[in-house]
């Protein structure tokens, strides 16, 4: 898990990337559509100094998931399909809005203390997707009058149409009061989410309670003014109300939830690593104790460690994690951050590699162990990386970068243009993006893949100009 723009993390490796979000359904095709680059189109002239950006780090993401996957099966979603992203903001907030995405801002991971809790968000949010709750919001966007009301809900899209390895995020502007507008949600939504979601609960072999938990931890949120409330509360109606319904639910229904020792780990995996990652080692130190799993502990004190710039204490903790879990790929992957952040590109090298053995289908190991193999002076080697990682995750702005050097290094310049306009095209830098179009159209054989990919990022190019010149 890398720093972000907002200073997350402190390394001298900082890099702004996005994540990946409603374009997903383009992601097997040879060419981006110029449709997602005239979306970028509405973008670019919003961008404003408010951010939304994304934490991505695969262990984090595949804790999510395995919470997820019993709560979505049960609202009658496609599990793997789904993905949780977390948003790198510290205010109690979630929310979707494409058919295939939940964010869950990290400030609501800290806070909650029971994954049964978080499980009940996530089947909240499921729910609203279950019920086509997006329909009715989807056609406003789409109704919206101006290109600032449209742009505001857009930028979310494009903060989440990256893709991208361990832990940053790209920052797109919104328009805060055009966003809460958009994401509003009705009571009679909310009630019918609130419902579905404890159905689905019980359905799961999950407490309820974790429902009437959150509705109590954002209770507190009504004494506060408006201004001070967080964004749940302000797109969400929540209220006393809402948890006396829960509880009569549970009253009515019983609690079918039942005993899940892995759900618990992860859960505690997830929430750990991202307190290390989010605050200041020393209270990662004071509080790591606490903590009932070993290596979790170890893993914790490893990234504190590594924050205070000490690598061998760093790679020590984590070798005893390791021993107690010696083929998590996750592990290995958090070893290869803190090589290649201490410029040991050989050993970050070995290290990524291992976590690719072991999970060989995760598109941000194989974006990392490509960036290692780069840094060790393999570029052709870290192109079959990166690509089998663009094919599994293709708006990875970072690893868009990562290819144009390795394209570079390689000789074939063409390549090295087109991917630095669509990633150019992919932030919504569309002046940009048609210069180095034109430089890979004039590189590239003509009609080629290839050449039609930079094709599509010009017609985003010049819709763009045209939307310049009406105003």
């Amino acid at each position: 898990m890398k720093g972000s723009t907002l200073d997350l993390l402190e390394f001298r490796m900082l890099i702004s990337h996005g994540a990946r979000m409603i374009f997903d359904r383009f992601s097997r095709l040879a060419s981006i559509p110029a449709l997602v680059f005239c979306l970028c189109c509405l973008i670019a002239g919003q961008l404003q100094a408010a951010s939304i950006s994304l934490l991505r780090d695969p262990d984090i993401e595949y804790g999510l998931r395995r919470l997820a996957e019993p709560v979505l099966r049960a609202t009658g979603l496609n599990a793997k399909r789904m993905r949780i992203l977390v948003v790198n903001d510290p205010s109690l907030n979630a929310f979707v809005i494409d058919p295939n995405t939940i964010f869950l801002h990290h400030g609501l991971i800290l806070k909650v203390t029971s994954r049964e809790m978080l499980q009940a968000v996530i089947a909240h949010e499921a729910a609203h997707i279950a019920n086509g709750h997006l329909a009715r919001r989807m056609q406003n966007m789409r109704s919206a009058r101006n290109a600032a009301g449209l742009g505001a809900a857009l930028a979310v899209l494009a903060a989440a149409a990256g893709g991208g390895e361990a832990a940053a995020g790209v920052a797109f502007g919104t328009q805060s009061s055009a966003l809460r507008s958009f994401l509003s949600h009705t009571r009679a939504e909310e009630s019918a989410a609130d419902r579905a979601a404890s159905a689905a609960l019980n359905a799961a072999g999950i407490s309820p309670k974790g429902l009437v938990d959150i509705h109590r931890l954002f209770a507190g949120q009504e004494v506060l003014s408006s201004a001070d409330q967080d964004p749940y509360m302000r797109s969400h109606p929540l209220s006393r109300d809402r948890s006396r319904a829960a509880e009569a639910y549970l009253a009515q229904y019983g609690d079918r939830g039942k005993p899940a020792p892995e759900a618990d780990y992860w859960f505690a995996r997830l929430k750990g690593k991202l307190s290390a990652f989010t605050r200041a080692p020393k209270w990662t130190f004071r509080r790591a104790n606490e903590e009932n799993h070993k290596d979790i502990r170890l893993m914790r004190e490893a990234i504190a460690h590594h924050r205070r710039r000490d690598m061998k204490k760093a790679l020590s903790a984590l070798s005893r994690a390791q021993q107690i879990r010696p083929n998590d790929a996750y592990f290995y992957e958090l070893k290869g951050q803190i090589l290649m952040e201490n410029r040991r590109w050989a050993a970050a090298k070995s290290a990524y590699g291992r976590a690719v053995q072991l999970a060989p289908s995760n598109a941000l190991l194989l974006a990392s162990y490509g960036r290692a193999q780069l840094a060790s002076g393999q570029p052709r080697a870290a192109l079959k990386s990166m690509e089998r990682s663009r094919s599994l995750d293709f708006r990875n702005a970072l690893l868009l970068r990562d290819m144009s050097q390795a394209y570079a290094k390689t000789g074939q310049m063409g390549q090295a243009a087109l991917v630095t306009a669509e990633r150019y095209a992919l932030a919504g830098r569309l002046d940009d993006a048609g210069l180095h179009a034109k430089r890979a159209s004039a590189l590239l054989p003509r009609g080629s893949a290839a050449w039609q990919r930079a094709q599509d990022v010009l017609v985003a190019f010049e819709q763009n100009e045209k939307r310049k010149r009406r105003r």
